[in-house]
């Protein structure tokens, strides 16, 4: 028997159930202690806020001689500023010169060496080792690394490279891969210890230390394909990219983002460090811990100076900015707003109905990430026990998707097939879905539309559900919280707030939360709620207003709970009448008492 689908009406919902898992404001965004940035003193080495596991490798490679370094970093890293920052950290190398010496005093053959006191004056140097560091990406030649000869009419000098004038040199892994030949003649180099700029000049020990730039993925690459690059770069500095506030205070991160302001030029006030602090959080999903995403924040701060047209920058400016970016990116978002305003998308947010459920998704544009409600519908009939995933059938639905249908299935079958197999085939799919869908986060939803459809009990479509199953039940953790959200919550402002609409989410995910302030103002007045559960049965009894149900030691739920209805309707589905419920309990009876 296939379900339709009516609307029904229902009362509001039950105080006791709100009351239990709503969250306060206080829980819905970050709260922050703020200093004044300009009694915080600014230094390079502050942009290195959060790094120490870098920064005590970097030293570690600066005493040993015979091994080089692996800097790990990700997309928002400026290298330029970092690797300014960090070369401060190890002990000043002295200065080197390259000067060149006979074998033997009976021998003519000449060999380069360096050292560390300036040679005599008539003592030609070749090269000078003098500068820190140097950073090389994009086109290298051969020529940029060992140097070359420049010839003149009289005679030929020796132009030195990063190798000869470098106690330190950054080279970005990308750039080097790019000529194959520079790779081989860098692991050539660091394994021979010297280097030759030709065949008539002698060959010029090498100096200095390598830091190669790129991806943690490339070094374990690397590791597993290079042995020579295992051998020379036993060292990995793997860079974070955000800094707990529980480890480091709130004036820690307000340094980091001077040294950025300085970068720009411009000069931050004091009421533009909570929506920048707001902004990292957001990057990360997480209140207690901030974005170290260099340029993420230069490129805004450069927004906001030319948005506001001064050098102090204030609350408006960054709000501005932060306005303006979402502007740029967000055309998606607006033309999906549109479908579902036009009614092309049809998902009610009123009413009630039986076998229908409002889930969140999370669309990711590549540049911009937004949410979007979508409706899940499920059909029940007689059958042999396939809970069918018609996402997966069609080819729509990725493998994480799958596996959260198959951890529903378990859970049903926990519950209501313990004894015996279950009599009912059902159906779930997302609704008016054209494109691939994949993530777990939609098994909660899944599985509260599947016990409206065996229970033939309406769900609330004012509220929206979001959150992972494992398969006893327990809600867990998803991602994009704030954006699928939000992306309800506009839908609902659009068509006016009741004061019943609202998400059920995972409590897992309560320290993610980092709304955006109109959601929270709408929380604050009672027209918009947010329910944190722990449990698929706080879920149920929120959507269909009545308790799950506690099964007896034969595994029974009360007939009027919705475990018993559901329970009835599986009895009904396998052909067990009345009678035969009543013949089950009285030969469970007589198997307890050991009779039969």
């Amino acid at each position: 028997m296939l379900i339709s689908f009516y609307y029904f009406s229902l009362p509001q919902l039950d105080y006791y159930y709100m009351n239990s898992t709503l969250l306060p404001s206080a829980k819905l965004a970050p709260q922050y202690h703020l200093p004044d940035p300009s009694t915080s003193a600014c230094f390079p080495s502050h942009i290195l806020l959060g790094q120490e596991r870098v920064v005590d490798t970097f030293k570690l490679m600066s005493k040993i001689n015979s091994q080089h370094l692996f800097l790990a970093d990700f997309l928002g890293v400026d290298r330029p500023l970092f690797i300014n920052a960090l070369v401060t950290q190890a002990n000043t190398p002295s200065n080197q010169y390259l000067v060149a010496t006979k074998k033997t005093h009976e021998e003519d053959e000449i060999q380069f060496k360096w050292q560390q006191t300036l040679p005599p004056e008539h003592v030609g140097i070749i090269a000078r080792q003098e500068s820190l560091s140097c950073y090389l990406q994009g086109t290298i030649r051969r020529a940029d690394l060992l140097g070359k000869m420049l010839k003149t009419d009289k005679s030929s000098v020796y132009k030195p490279g990063a190798l000869a004038k470098n106690h330190f040199v950054f080279i970005c892994l990308a750039s080097l891969w790019q000529r194959e030949s520079l790779w081989d003649l860098l692991m050539q180099i660091l394994h021979d210890g010297f280097y030759r700029i030709n065949n008539e000049l002698a060959p010029i020990p090498l100096n200095c230390k390598i830091v190669l730039v790129g991806s943690g993925l490339s070094y374990s690459q690397l590791r597993v394909e290079d042995r020579h690059f295992s051998r020379h770069f036993p060292l990995l500095a793997e860079m974070s990219n955000e800094v707990d506030l529980t480890q480091h205070p709130e004036s820690s991160y307000v340094q980091w983002l001077n040294v950025l302001a300085q970068s720009e030029s411009v000069e931050l006030e004091t009421s533009s460090l909570l929506p920048l602090f707001w902004y990292s959080s957001r990057l990360v999903e997480h209140q207690q811990r901030l974005s170290l995403s260099m340029l993420e924040f230069r490129h805004l701060l450069g927004q906001a100076k030319a948005y506001c047209g001064q050098s102090a920058l204030n609350a408006a400016a960054i709000a501005k900015a932060l306005e303006k970016l979402t502007f740029r990116h967000n055309s998606s978002e607006v033309y999906s707003a549109q479908s579902f305003d036009d009614n092309f998308i049809n998902l009610p947010t009123k009413g009630a109905m039986v076998g229908q459920i409002n889930a969140l998704t999370v669309i990711d544009t590549g540049d911009y990430t937004y949410g979007e409600p979508a409706r899940i519908t499920s059909s029940v009939h007689y059958g042999d026990g396939e809970v069918a995933d018609i996402e997966r059938k069609s080819e729509l639905g990725g493998n994480i998707h799958a596996k959260g249908m198959m951890i529903l299935s378990s859970c049903l079958y926990r519950i209501f097939g313990r004894d015996a197999p279950l009599h009912l085939n059902a159906n779930i799919v997302f609704e008016q879905s054209y494109q691939e869908i994949d993530g777990d986060s939609a098994s909660l939803a899944e599985y509260c539309c599947l016990m409206s459809a065996i229970a033939e009990q309406p769900i609330i479509q004012s509220l929206a559900v979001t959150g992972a199953l494992d398969q006893f039940g327990n809600v867990q953790a998803i991602g994009g919280v704030n954006e699928k959200i939000e992306g309800f919550f506009n839908l609902c402002q659009r068509r006016g707030l009741t004061g019943d609409q609202g998400v059920i989410m995972p409590k897992a995910n309560v320290l993610q939360l980092n709304l955006e302030p109109d959601v929270i103002e709408a929380i604050d007045k009672g027209l918009f709620h947010i329910h944190a559960i722990e449990h698929m049965d706080q879920a149920v009894e929120l959507l269909m207003q009545m308790p799950a149900g506690v099964a007896n030691e034969d595994n029974d739920f009360a007939p009027e709970t919705l475990y018993g209805l559901v329970q009835q309707r599986l009895d009904k589905l396998a052909g067990q009448d009345d009678d035969d419920v009543e013949l089950n309990f009285f030969a469970k009876l007589l198997a307890r008492l050991r009779i039969i």
